[in-house]
């Protein structure tokens, strides 16, 4: 899906859900200062601030949509997640102030005066959010929209909060307990959790997390499978908005390769994995192996072994050893677990006794994909 389609759907799917809020809000709002219920009265501030949580998926959609340019070259997609955390801080206020709402109720209670169309409008209601909360997830989900799938979601707790706040006001009617306050303070705790959870799913696709091990292992497939590619190491998926997807990898070919094949090989696979998985490879890096030197071979099974028997050493790659210079150079991925110039040190002194005529050079990589 282009972007002027994908832009077009998020806009479309949050207008509905701006209508359907506000409406829904001034129906519960009127319901609630009628019937002196602060439960219904603060189920219409939820829905008030999920219009507005739209409002602000509009204004994060258009201006993630504008073209790249001089100053912002990648373009302007991250600002969808800026949205989604604005979004994220509405729900958690609107959380807050329910909870302290709800509390001065407990405090300073209020018997509600419920009617039979007030309960009837409130069960319509939570079907209308069961129905909004479905399109509008299922639209996130269609155009890849964090925001909308955040709306969506909060829909859906919306309405199993009001079908608290209904099973609340049944129970007073038929026995005159009123619980409405303590349905107050659990609706807020729910409202809390939707907008930390939310607020944190955020921070990470801004701070940068992991790549999603599916993608990240598919494209080290598509480039194993040519066959001058022995191993497909150190790739690094950097993300810049939805749909906005780079990475750098590092291939290790054959010491007999020339540089015109190599350039023909990396133009090849750079655009089978963009046909593939919509990735664009801004820079392939190589790692040359031998490929006739038996003595070679041997050093570098003796170096992997003593690598890898440390339990923080997870891989040992781009390994090459020149018998007549006297030098060895190889790349390890380290885990969290150990500082890496102290790995690198260790593995170094190990090598170095092993083989103390060569020169090595051992350069630690970090962990990054699966």
């Amino acid at each position: 899906m282009d972007n002027s389609k994908r832009q077009k759907t998020i806009i479309k799917a949050s207008i509905i859900g701006i209508l359907a809020n506000v409406a829904l809000s001034a129906i519960k709002a009127a319901i609630g200062l009628f019937s002196h219920s602060i439960a219904i009265v603060l189920d219409a501030v939820n829905n008030l601030s999920d219009a507005l949580s739209s409002i602000v998926t509009i204004i994060g959609a258009k201006l993630a949509g504008k073209k790249p340019d001089r100053k912002h070259p990648l373009g302007h997609g991250r600002v969808e997640y800026l949205s989604a955390m604005i979004v994220s801080a509405l729900v958690l206020y609107a959380g807050i102030t329910s909870m302290i709402e709800s509390v001065k109720k407990i405090m300073h209670p209020q018997m509600p005066q419920y009617k039979a169309v007030s309960l009837i409008i409130i069960a319509i209601a939570i079907v209308v959010k069961i129905v909004l909360g479905r399109y509008v997830k299922k639209q996130g989900e269609k155009v890849d929209s964090s925001s909308l799938v955040a709306s969506g979601a909060d829909a859906m707790f919306d309405a199993i909060l009001s079908a608290s706040v209904l099973a609340s006001a049944l129970i007073f009617v038929w026995t005159g307990v009123s619980l409405e306050a303590y349905v107050g303070v659990l609706i807020s705790v729910f409202i809390i959790k939707a907008g930390i959870e939310m607020m944190k799913e955020t921070y990470d696709d801004i701070l940068g997390h992991r790549a999603d091990a599916e993608l990240s292992r598919k494209i080290k497939k598509l480039l194993v499978q040519e066959p001058e590619i022995r191993g497909a190491y150190d790739l690094f998926l950097y993300n810049y908005g939805p749909g906005r997807d780079y990475a750098s990898v590092h291939i290790e070919l054959p010491d007999t390769m020339t540089v015109n094949e190599v350039d023909i090989l990396t133009r090849k696979v750079q655009l089978k994995v963009y046909k593939e998985t919509g990735v664009i490879l801004t820079g392939v890096g190589v790692y040359s192996y031998n490929t006739s030197d038996d003595e070679a071979a041997k050093i570098r099974n003796n170096i992997q072994e003593i690598v890898l028997s440390h339990e923080w050493a997870l891989q040992m790659h781009g390994f090459f050893a020149d018998t007549d210079k006297k030098t060895i150079r190889f790349d390890v991925v380290m885990s969290f677990d150990i500082d890496h110039s102290e790995g690198r040190a260790c593995i170094y002194e190990e090598i170095k006794k092993l083989y103390p005529e060569y020169t090595v050079t051992v350069l630690p990589d970090i962990d990054i994909t699966d």
